[in-house]
């Protein structure tokens, strides 16, 4: 039986800060590094789908200075958090939170760049907690439903950046692949050197295109890679 609260850490970065709350997801590496990753081009409306605690949208936020930003989440508890986080940041102006289900949403404004850090356990057993189970499994949010919301709110020329784990980003992208979708950037991920890829990072379009490919490096031996903390710098603290 899945308990139905779950107190989330916080975490500071350079220019605001999140409080979890009980949102169910803790800031994580993922998560960071989508937010950094995410539109070469700028956007000046975004969605945040799935925004927990408001991360995604407020990295854009400081990113992009002009974007105006719209934020979902279907729970509770993620909605506060995510509330409470833009309220106290500097980009309170130009960031919507809004509480609702995207396969649902009357949204009626086409974004040209969507975020979002999906849900990823295709099977296996589900999180002991409701809030962390809706973030994490794909029963609260179907890679196939998603990719049809993706449709139905991403404007012509517009982008959808996400990351998943390396199978199910694979499976992702051969399933947008099957329904007319574009593989504009892909960025495949590894812990070290001598560790396989465990994430992607990839952007969708529309439109054909010549996609771009990389890769990145989280740790070298003596730390974080030069390429990582270029990426980061921004935000950590510490970098």
């Amino acid at each position: 039986m899945k308990s139905s609260t779950l107190q989330t850490k916080g975490f500071r970065f350079k220019q605001f800060a999140i409080q979890g709350g009980q949102s169910g997801m803790p800031v994580s590496t993922d998560g960071v590094l989508l937010g950094a990753w995410a539109f070469r081009d700028t956007p000046q409306r975004i969605l945040d789908i799935g925004t927990g605690t408001g991360l995604l949208a407020l990295m854009c936020a400081q990113r992009f200075e002009q974007a105006q930003i719209t934020a979902v989440d279907i729970d509770t508890h993620a909605f506060a958090a995510a509330s409470h986080n833009v309220a106290n940041s500097p980009w309170a102006a130009r960031i919507r939170v809004v509480q609702q289900d995207i396969l649902q949403t009357d949204l009626e404004d086409l974004f040209d760049g969507i975020i979002c850090n999906p849900p990823y356990f295709n099977n296996g057993q589900t999180a002991q907690h409701s809030q962390r189970a809706t973030a994490r499994h794909t029963d609260s949010l179907s890679h196939s439903a998603l990719i049809e919301a993706l449709s139905r709110l991403l404007s012509a020329n517009g982008r959808a950046a996400l990351i998943l784990p390396l199978v199910e980003g694979e499976q992702f992208i051969q399933l947008a692949q099957q329904r007319g979708w574009f593989v504009a950037r892909r960025c495949e991920v590894r812990p070290s050197p001598r560790k396989p890829v465990h994430r992607l990072l990839f952007e969708l379009q529309k439109t054909q295109c010549d996609g771009q490919f990389s890769t990145l490096t989280i740790q070298e031996s003596d730390g974080y890679s030069a390429d990582f903390i270029a990426l980061t710098r921004a935000f950590y603290l510490k970098m």
